[in-house]
C-alpha cells in the first residue's frame, strides 16, 4: 500500500485497516514509503499487526507521502513497475486524493497488476465518493477555529475573512461556512459580487452588526486583496485569516476513522473479488466499487441547494 499526495486526518487508520483485514485474510501487506516516489526508489517494507498498532488515533501518515512528478513520466512509471516486479507485488492498494488516483490508473497500465484506490483527502473532491477520509476532520478543525474568532469578532466589533483550503474547489468552504454560521461564504464555484457584500457589510454596521464572518476558500481569489477590498468599500474593519495547514493534521475524527476503518477493509474485499482497477467509494450509506477511470474522467458537483441553504439562514 502507499499514501499518495497531501496527507488527510485518518489515513494511518486507513493503514491499519488495510494491513489487519490484509492478514486476516491471509496475505502479505508490505508499505511503500513517500509515495510514488518510494515506489519509484525501491522504498519498501514489510509490515504487520505490531506495524500498526496505537497509530488509529494519529494524524498524517506513518508510511510518510510526496508529491511525485517523475511518476507522470515514462522513465518515473517503469521504475515503478520494476519496484513492484522486484518486490513480487501481486497488488497495489493506493490511499490518497485525485492526483493519486490518475498516477494509479498509469500504474496499473504500465504493471498489469490490480490497483484500489480509498479516498483519503481533506478536499472531498473525488467523483463517486460522497466523502473522502480527513474530510470530516479537516472541517471540524476549521470550524473550531472559525469559532473561535467569532469571539473575537464579537469582542472587537470586528469582520474576519477566514481562509479554508480549497485551491480549486469549495467542498471545505461550503461545510465549514454552513456549521459556522458565517454571513458569507465564497467559493470557486459561484462568484459573488464583492461590491454588493461590501455595501451589505456597511449597511449591517449602521444596523449595528459588526460581528461578521466571511469563509473563503482559497481558490476563490486573492485573498488579502479581497480583505483590503472589503474593509475599504465597507467601512468595516477587516481581517484575514489564514488556517493553512493547519487543517491537514491532528487527530482524526471519529467519523473519518470509521471510514478509514471500512474503506480500508472493502479495499481488500474488493481484491479478492477480482477487481483490478477502482475506488471503494461512499454512496449514501454503503460503499460502492467504482472504477478508477470513471472516477478520473468525471467531476464532483458541490451541492448548490446546500450553497443557497447557507445563505438563506447566514443573515
Amino acid at each position: 500500500m502507499v499514501t499518495s499526495g497531501g496527507d488527510a486526518p485518518g489515513m494511518n487508520a486507513t493503514i491499519r485497516s488495510v494491513v489487519r483485514c490484509a492478514i486476516d485474510q491471509g496475505l502479505e501487506p508490505v508499505g511503500i514509503e513517500h509515495g510514488y516516489s518510494g515506489l519509484i526508489l525501491n522504498q519498501v517494507i514489510p509490515m504487520n499487526r505490531r506495524s500498526v498498532s496505537g497509530i488509529i488515533n494519529q494524524g498524517g501518515t506513518i508510511l510518510r507521502s510526496a508529491r511525485c512528478e517523475e511518476i507522470k513520466t515514462k522513465e518515473g512509471l517503469d521504475e515503478a513497475v520494476r519496484t513492484i516486479e522486484s518486490n513480487a507485488i501481486d497488488a497495489l492498494v493506493v490511499i490518497g486524493g485525485d492526483g493519486s488516483f490518475r498516477g494509479a490508473q498509469e500504474i496499473r497500465k504500465a504493471s498489469g497488476r490490480p490497483v484500489v484506490g480509498v479516498p483519503a483527502s481533506i478536499d472531498n473532491d473525488m467523483w463517486g465518493a460522497d466523502e473522502t477520509v480527513g474530510f470530516d476532520s479537516a472541517v471540524n478543525t476549521a470550524v473550531r477555529s472559525t469559532d473561535n474568532l467569532r469571539d473575537t469578532a464579537y469582542s472587537l466589533d470586528r469582520t474576519f475573512l477566514v481562509e479554508v483550503m480549497g485551491r480549486v474547489r469549495g467542498f471545505i468552504a461550503l461545510e465549514v461556512g454552513l456549521c459556522t454560521g458565517a454571513e458569507y461564504t465564497l467559493i470557486p464555484e459561484v462568484k459573488e459580487d464583492l461590491n454588493k457584500i461590501a455595501q451589505d457589510l456597511h449597511e449591517s454596521g449602521h444596523r449595528g452588526k459588526k460581528c461578521i464572518i466571511i469563509i473563503v476558500a482559497e481558490g476563490y481569489g486573492d485573498s488579502r486583496e479581497i480583505a483590503s477590498y472589503l474593509s475599504q468599500k465597507s467601512g468595516l474593519e477587516t481581517r484575514l485569516s489564514v488556517l493553512g495547514y493547519i487543517q491537514r493534521g491532528g487527530s482524526p475524527t471519529a467519523r473519518s476513522r470509521r471510514l478509514a476503518a471500512t474503506f480500508g477493509a472493502s479495499a481488500i474485499e474488493a481484491l479478492l473479488q477480482g477487481e483490478e482497477a477502482s475506488i471503494v467509494g461512499l454512496q449514501g450509506n454503503e460503499i460502492k466499487i467504482v472504477q478508477l477511470s470513471e472516477t478520473n474522467s468525471h467531476r464532483k458537483e458541490i451541492d448548490l441547494e446546500l450553497y443557497r441553504l447557507s445563505r438563506s439562514i447566514s443573515r
